[in-house]
């Protein structure tokens, strides 16, 4: 439950003009996941208090064809005013989409609204590219019933408890085979979102994924430190590929395994790591099961870090602007301007802190109206969704909340990086992990070909 401490106040992008005459737009919401429910008295409120706003019409796409449809019709020039995309996305629709010009939204209220992991994802010298309304981060899944009957009282800290924990959890019959997994770590194509586990074990490593400067993927590089040299990201694959070895002490899974999502939901599988949106998932699919989550596993000594994944709303650089069904005085004064103005207004209203006042001053008409003042859009949004806050002020009224607690504190330690196409690294860290797993390559090998061949990438 959230609770409205103030006001609701937004201020559009205000073009100054002589003698601004009336227009109105109509716009587009193309989005993933949500059904328009979520937008319903968002849409509503907004349009009370914007006049120039003729209908918002949200489309919800599906998840397996949303990428190639956006392209599509971005490039037939008959997309979405507003979209979302992927945080690791924005390399690839950079050219595609329009910011928020930092005048409008600065550097520092934009920093101030949101955890830290978004700016590093879409603040730019040229402005904000994306604005969020939730924000994802891992959690370590367990399951209480396993932890009960091998006498674990607390689901592990760091990673040298969650190594020694797995082991305990780990069973195996009398021909040897994994009967129970303590859990799901070291394979490629059958752990959900396995190389974010991986891209959080380097993170956390400290290990610099790309050169800031040349953009080629140093992951595979050798650090030197007081303590000695050693090679960070070498040291995470180890430590991920180890637990599908059956030499390892820490032998705990294969590829033979059941979908790791499924493996928990069966309980025969301990422990594993995954994003807050499987909750609800995992209780529907097993709704006997007993389980909780805690924040992910840190290395002790190291600075605490997260993995995140989320998406983000953009706009479209360039479409014809929607007049449907307005009158042609008013319709004819709407530029594309002024179209991915209003959508950036409507989009710093939906994700931004309210403040003290209401005053919606629009486009080139410079008018407004009142606003329904205890309405918060994100909270609305967040309540109907039970997601995570992007906007720090919502975060410490959802750390108490028993399931999405740890994602909010590893929501504020979460980072990313920069990748030139994140579907196409991620094929090869997974493949990289396939070899390691087969014998074909040892994990030195393995990582010095994958950095190879992400650095060629990047620099297309």
């Amino acid at each position: 439950m959230f609770i409205i401490t103030s006001l609701v106040i937004f201020s559009g992008f205000g073009c100054k003009q002589t003698n601004p005459k009336k227009y109105i737009v109509n716009l587009e919401i193309w989005g993933l996941f949500d059904d328009q429910d979520a937008f319903t008295e968002i849409i509503d409120n907004y349009k009370k208090a914007n006049p120039n706003i003729g209908k918002i019409t949200y489309k919800k796409l599906m998840p397996d064809t949303y990428k190639q449809e956006i392209t599509d019709a971005l490039a037939a020039g008959n997309g979405p005013d507003i979209f979302l995309i992927q945080n690791n996305w924005l390399a690839q629709f950079a050219n595609k989409i329009y910011p928020a010009p930092l005048q409008f939204l600065t550097e520092k209220k934009f920093k101030d609204n949101f955890v830290d992991v978004v700016a590093s994802d879409f603040l730019s010298a040229e402005g904000a590219y994306g604005v969020p309304l939730s924000v994802d981060s891992l959690g370590l899944y367990y399951n209480k019933d396993l932890f009960n009957a091998a006498g674990i009282t607390s689901p592990p800290r760091d990673w040298n408890e969650f190594a020694d924990i797995s082991k305990k959890l780990t069973k195996f019959d009398v021909s040897n085979q994994i009967v129970v997994s303590g859990t799901a770590m070291g394979t490629a194509y059958n752990i959900n979102r396995s190389t974010d586990i991986l891209n959080l074990l380097m993170l956390q490593s400290q290990t610099e994924m790309v050169d800031s400067i040349s953009g080629q993927a140093v992951f595979d590089k050798v650090v030197q430190k007081k303590s000695g040299n050693s090679i960070p990201g070498q040291d995470a694959l180890k430590f991920y590929t180890q637990f599908a070895d059956s030499s390892s002490p820490q032998y705990s899974w294969n590829s033979r395994m059941h979908y790791s999502i499924d493996a928990f939901s069966e309980g025969t599988l301990g422990m594993m790591l995954n994003y807050s949106w499987q909750i609800d998932a995992i209780a529907k699919k097993a709704p006997k099961l007993n389980f909780a989550v805690a924040p992910v596993p840190q290395i002790p000594g190291n600075p605490p870090v997260n993995y995140a994944n989320y998406w983000a709303f953009v706009v479209a650089k360039n479409k014809t602007p929607d007049t449907t069904g307005i009158a042609p005085a008013q319709a004819t004064l709407v530029t594309n301007e002024i179209r991915v103005e209003e959508a950036w207004n409507f989009l710093l209203y939906l994700t931004t802190k309210p403040e003290q006042a209401i005053a919606v001053a629009t486009g080139v008409s410079g008018t407004g109206q009142t606003a329904d003042s205890n309405f918060d859009p994100a909270i609305n949004y967040l309540e109907k969704t039970n997601k995570i806050a992007a906007r720090r002020d919502l975060l410490d009224q959802q750390k108490i909340d028993a399931k999405l607690g740890p994602f909010v504190k590893g929501n504020l330690i979460a980072k990313n990086w920069y990748q030139a196409n994140s579907e196409a690294i991620e094929d090869l860290f997974s493949e990289m992990i396939n070899q390691i797993n087969r014998g074909q390559a040892s994990v030195d090998v393995a990582l010095k070909t994958a950095a190879v061949n992400v650095s060629q990438m990047m620099g297309k």
